[in-house]
């Protein structure tokens, strides 16, 4: 196996597999996947910082140049000699521009794994923000004790579910475990959807807020907070490689990406708006946590608990795919010389418990999911999807890009880090006055 780091594809086989191409259907279902992850709970607490109106339109607008990101990655990939988004970046920048993926890709997963960690945790065994109290499922069944605190709840769960899951070698392994996740992830939106409904027609509905609500001058800098967590809700990026190389043409993967934005986009809006007339100011930035307040009839009561049980069985059984991509590259990166991961029993375990054991502890010790969002979309996650590709279209190693592609990818790359910068700092800010 090549020691470069272009040449290892997390979530590929080493060899081409006979099998026949995968459909475009099935490429929509894997991208759809790969976005949905985590992000959908933030996104309601955006709503909550920006006012429907501007979120809407940053949705759409994140949504879109992701999908212009993708095209661009795609040229690329196919006008040069490279399979992969670190090889994309190694022909553009040599190996410090193959290396800077794979370390962007490292932290984006490992964060994404700690997030999901943390959500699990909120739902089984609730969560104190603010000073608040926000009881879990077990604690609501069983009472509070020391079984269903954070810090077992989270180890029984990795132990005995994830640690099952990923030590599976093969990521074919998990394709069912995956199909139910996402069943599970619209069996989310769809309760989510019929209890704002419900609320609505009740008259107990609160009236989302349509624009920001500036106090002060240092209010508009708190806006770019938000920007981050929606950059990260549409980060994929780190799939599309292993996605595009089971279709039969790559422009399949163009009409699967954008068929995929559009369904996520309308999927994180109406979530958005449903939490919103849930909750209103009240809504955490895990929505989850809100589902534990008391409802006036047991059907209620049952609603609530599916809602929040769907979607943390969702993220157990996505973690396992994260896990994949995370660990392929974590092992290319340290041991580029070495045979491949699933042939060292000894590498392949000690690998997979050390990533269990830092998510776990971060987990333990971080139980905020906003400040995750923030410096994964305020770093390595708007490098992969803006600026990397961005960059690759300056760059312009194969004299293929128009005048059009050079200015919307200067415009692309500015913004981001514009915008990445200034949340950067107005966090720095508010953690120093805190």
């Amino acid at each position: 196996m090549s020691p470069e780091a272009d040449q290892c594809v997390p979530l590929l086989p080493e060899k081409k597999s006979p099998a026949r191409p995968a459909s475009v259907s099935g490429a929509v279902f894997n991208v759809s996947t790969s976005i949905i992850g985590a992000g959908i709970m933030s996104i309601p607490a955006t709503l909550k910082v920006l006012g429907a109106v501007p979120a809407f339109v940053l949705i759409v607008a994140i949504a879109w140049l992701a999908d212009v990101s993708v095209e661009f990655l795609m040229r690329f990939t196919h006008s040069g000699e490279a399979t992969t988004y670190a090889g994309v970046m190694k022909e553009s920048f040599g190996k410090v521009g193959s290396v800077a993926v794979q370390v962007c890709v490292m932290i984006t997963n490992l964060g994404c794994q700690i997030i999901y960690l943390i959500i699990i945790g909120d739902v089984l065994s609730g969560s104190q923000p603010d000073g608040s109290v926000h009881l879990g499922i077990l604690q609501e069944w069983f009472g509070v004790c020391w079984w269903n605190s954070r810090e077992f709840a989270l180890l029984f769960i990795l132990a005995f579910v994830m640690l099952p899951l990923v030590l599976l070698r093969r990521v074919e392994s998990l394709r069912f475990s995956s199909a139910v996740s996402v069943l599970l992830a619209v069996i989310f939106v769809a309760i989510s959807s019929v209890l704002a409904i419900s609320a609505l027609l009740e008259g107990k509905a609160k009236s989302p807020r349509l624009l920001p609500h500036l106090e002060n001058p240092s209010s508009f800098f708190n806006l770019f907070t938000a920007i981050p967590v929606i950059v990260t809700a549409f980060t994929f990026h780190f799939n599309v490689h292993p996605i595009s190389s089971e279709l039969a043409k790559p422009s399949y993967m163009i009409t699967a990406v954008r068929i995929s934005l559009v369904l996520c986009a309308s999927i994180y809006f109406a979530i958005g708006i449903f939490g919103y007339l849930l909750f209103g100011d009240s809504i955490m930035a895990d929505i989850l946590v809100n589902f534990d307040r008391n409802s006036d009839s047991a059907i209620g009561s049952l609603l609530n608990d599916m809602v929040r049980l769907s979607y943390a069985l969702h993220l157990v059984l996505v973690f396992p795919l994260l896990n994949f991509s995370l660990r392929a590259n974590i092992d290319e990166f340290l041991f580029p010389k070495k045979p491949i991961l699933a042939s060292d029993t000894p590498r392949f375990l000690w690998l997979t418990l050390a990533l269990l054991v830092i998510s776990y502890l971060a987990a333990i010790a971080f139980p905020n999911i906003w400040y995750f969002f923030q410096f994964l979309g305020s770093t390595s996650a708007v490098c992969l999807a803006f600026i990397f590709p961005g960059a690759i279209v300056l760059r312009d190693v194969h004299g293929i890009s128009t005048g059009k592609d050079r200015i919307l990818a200067g415009a692309m790359v500015g913004m981001a880090a514009i915008t990445s910068t200034i949340a950067i700092s107005t966090n720095i800010y508010s953690l120093s006055r805190s």
